[in-house]
C-alpha cells in the first residue's frame, strides 16, 4: 500500500510553519528577543497542527475537540501554578512525554500498518518503515526512561550524586549493540518478539545511561534530553508521514545536540563521557564528604549593605539557592538601591548555573533585570580582580576553586568564576553544614576576604534592602 502525496498548499503549510519554527529558535537565542521566539514557535505549531486535522481523518470532532481541550487545560494549569524553581523537572517531565508518544505511535504503527500505510502488497510493513519503526521506539523509549531519571534526580527525589553500576561500561555498550542489532534484524524479521525486546532494552539502557550522571552534569543531561526528544518526534514524523514533525523533530534533534556540545565545552567536559554514563563519576563517589572544619567570618545584613554601598563595582552571582527561596525580585531591588548610590551592578550568569540551560537568565528576566547587566562567564571573568565585592546568592559548585586546582575532584576542569580575586567576597548560603550539588566542599567560604550570610537567600536580600534604605 503506498502513500499518496500530499496536496502543494500542505507542503506550503508545512513549510511555513517550519520557517516560524527557525525564527522561534533565534528568537530563544536571547532574552531580548525571547518573547518573540515564543510567538513565532507558537503560530508555526498551530499552522502545522490546524493542516494536520484538516487533512487527515484521525477522528470525530469531537473527540479532536476534547483530546486539545484536556491536554491544553493540563498544560494551561501545569504552566500557571509551576514554580521557576521546578522548571528543570517539569522539562524533564515534557521530554519523557515526548518519548512515549513515540513509542506509541511505533506500537501503533507495528500492530495496525494499515492505518498508516507502511504495509506492502504481501501485508508486511515496508523494510524502509521497519528502520524508522526500529528507530523511532528505541530513541523514544531512551527519552521516557531517561527522562525519568532525570526528573526523580532534579526533584530531588533520588540522589543527585552518581550511582555508579559495576561494568557500568560494558553494560550499556552491549546493550546498545544489541539494539542496533536487533533494528537491523528488524528488516528482515518483524516477529513480535524482535519489536518488543527492542523496546524493552531501549527502556532499559535510558535508565542506565542517566543514573551514573551526577549532579555537576545535570544541565547538560536535560539539553540532551531535549535533543532525543527532537530526533524522537522526527521519527513518528517518518512514521506518520507528517512533514511538520519531521523538521520541527530535526530542528529541535539538531539545536539540542549543538547546546549540549556548546555546554560540553563551556564546562571543559567530553560531550561522548557525558552521554555515556557520566563525567567524573568515580571521583563524585567520595566527593560527598565535607572537609574538617576552619576557621570562617561569618557577617551580617547590615555589614553587606555598608560595603557594598561604598563599593565602585559589584558582581552578583546567582545559583539555585537564589531559585529555591525565590530571591529574584528582591535582589533586583537590592541592586537598583545601590545603582542609586553609583554603583556598578553586574549579573555573572554561568552557564551551568541552575538545572537546566538558561535557568538564571529565566530568573533574572523574570524579575525585570535589565539584558545589558547580565554576563555570561567569558565575557566577565577577567572583572572580578577589579570588583570590590562579588556577592554570590545561592551558587556553589560554579566559584569553587577545586575546579582549577583539585584533580581528585568531580568538578575539576570545569570553568569557575574568579570569584578569590575579589576584594571582598559575600557568600548568601542557608548554613555551613550542607555542600554544592556536586557534593563538594568550598575553599571560598574559608578565605580571608569572605563573610558568610547564612540565611535563607530572599530574607538575607530583604534585610539588606532595609540596611540599605536606612
Amino acid at each position: 500500500m503506498e502513500h499518496a502525496a500530499p496536496p502543494a498548499w500542505v507542503m506550503l503549510a508545512y513549510l511555513i510553519s517550519g520557517v516560524f519554527f527557525i525564527l522561534a529558535l533565534r528568537g530563544l537565542s536571547s532574552p531580548a528577543t525571547s518573547q518573540r521566539g515564543n510567538r513565532f514557535g507558537m503560530a508555526g505549531m498551530l499552522i502545522a497542527v490546524v493542516t494536520t486535522l484538516v487533512t487527515h481523518e484521525l477522528a470525530s470532532l469531537p473527540e479532536i475537540v476534547g483530546a486539545i481541550a484536556i491536554g491544553g487545560g493540563i498544560g494551561w494549569v501545569t504552566a500557571r501554578k509551576i514554580a521557576m524553581t521546578d522548571m528543570p523537572q517539569l522539562v524533564a517531565a515534557f521530554h519523557s512525554l515526548v518519548g512515549m508518544a513515540a513509542v506509541l505511535v511505533a506500537a501503533a504503527a507495528f500492530l495496525n500498518p494499515e492505518a498508516f500505510g507502511i504495509n506492502g502488497s504481501d501485508g508486511m510493513i515496508n523494510p524502509v518503515s521497519r528502520v524508522e519503526m526500529g528507530l523511532g521506539i528505541a530513541i523514544g523509549a531512551i527519552t521516557f526512561s531517561g527522562s525519568v531519571i532525570a526528573f526523580l534526580k532534579l526533584a530531588g527525589k533520588m540522589s543527585g550524586a552518581p550511582i555508579l553500576l559495576p561494568l557500568r561500561h560494558v553494560i550499556n555498550l552491549g546493550t546498545l549493540a544489541a539494539i542496533l542489532g536487533l533494528v537491523g534484524y528488524f528488516t528482515i524479521d518483524q516477529s513480535p518478539w524482535v519489536f518488543w525486546t527492542i523496546t524493552a532494552l531501549s527502556f532499559l539502557i535510558g535508565f542506565l545511561l542517566i543514573i551514573p550522571i551526577g549532579g555537576a552534569d545535570m544541565p547538560v543531561v536535560v539539553s540532551m534530553l531535549n535533543s532525543y526528544s527532537g530526533w524522537a518526534a522526527a521519527a513518528m514524523g517518518f512514521t506518520l508521514h507528517n512533514t511538520a514533525m519531521i523538521i520541527t523533530g530535526a530542528l529541535v534533534g539538531s539545536s539540542g545536540a549543538i547546546l549540549s556540545y556548546i555546554m560540553c565545552r563551556a564546562m571543559n567536559r567530553s560531550f561522548i563521557s557525558v552521554i555515556a554514563g557520566g563525567f567524573g563519576a568515580e571521583a563524585a563517589a567520595g566527593g560527598s564528604e565535607a572537609k574538617e572544619q576552619r576557621p570562617w567570618k561569618r557577617g551580617s545584613a547590615e555589614d553587606a549593605a555598608y560595603m557594598m554601598g561604598q563599593a565602585d563595582s559589584v558582581i552578583i552571582v546567582p545559583g539555585y539557592g537564589m531559585a529555591v527561596a525565590q530571591a529574584q525580585h528582591v535582589l533586583r531591588e537590592m541592586a537598583d538601591l545601590l545603582k542609586k548610590e553609583g554603583v556598578k551592578v553586574k549579573y555573572a550568569i554561568h552557564p551551568v548555573a541552575g538545572r537546566m540551560p538558561g535557568h538564571m537568565n529565566v530568573l533574572l528576566a523574570e524579575a525585570s533585570v535589565p539584558y545589558d547587566e547580565v554576563f555570561e562567564l567569558e565575557d566577565i571573568n577577567s572583572e572580578f580582580a577589579q570588583a570590590d565585592v562579588a556577592f554570590i546568592i545561592g551558587a556553589n559548585d560554579v566559584v569553587n576553586p577545586a575546579a582549577k586546582t583539585d584533580k581528585s575532584s568531580p568538578i575539576y576542569g570545569m570553568p569557575v568564576f574568579d570569584v578569590d580575586k575579589a576584594k571582598t567576597v559575600f557568600f548568601v548560603k542557608r548554613s555551613m553544614g550542607g555542600v554544592g550539588y556536586a557534593g563538594v566542599d568550598n575553599d571560598v567560604f574559608y578565605m580571608d576576604q569572605t563573610m558568610m550570610l547564612l540565611a535563607d537567600a530572599k530574607k538575607m536580600c530583604e534585610d539588606i534592602v532595609k540596611a540599605l534604605q536606612h
